[in-house]
């Protein structure tokens, strides 16, 4: 077996409506996702022969995951009110809306998801929230 691995960072905040701690309060991280990907065949023809995939497509794809949520305010949908968020609007702030608590957890299945869907065959991604605390999603 094969396996790939790239990463990349960004920061951004988050909040955890309903916590009771810390995190409940809106709070920033320098995020890293690695992805991992896998695959018995590699390439056997053309400019991508020998590879399983070409790592600056990898590379971008996991970059572009990281561009998207860089230096933005990512929150549940729902977890702010109309007025908040038209304030925030208003202020020009950056924000990323999620369907789920935005959790390493569940960022690092939603980021695993989005490699899938681009076609890579992703078996893994971790998302680290600091140096020595991450979430790893596997697919099965």
């Amino acid at each position: 077996m094969h396996k790939l691995k790239t990463s990349a960072c960004f920061d951004s905040a988050h909040f955890l409506k309903g916590y009771e701690g810390k995190c409940a309060n809106i709070h920033g991280h320098r995020w890293k996702i690695e992805a991992v990907i896998n695959g018995s065949e590699l390439q056997t023809q053309g400019t991508e022969r020998g590879m399983l995939v070409d790592f600056a497509d990898f590379k971008k794809s996991v970059r572009d995951i990281a561009d998207q949520y860089d230096h933005t305010l990512i929150y549940e949908k729902g977890s702010l009110s109309e007025d908040a968020l038209k304030v925030l609007r208003t202020e020009g702030f950056s924000m990323t809306e999620v369907s789920f608590r935005p959790t390493a957890e569940n960022l690092a299945r939603c980021f695993c998801d989005i490699l899938a869907d681009k076609g890579l065959p992703v078996s893994s991604v971790t998302v680290y929230e600091t140096p020595d605390n991450c979430a790893i999603y596997e697919v099965d």
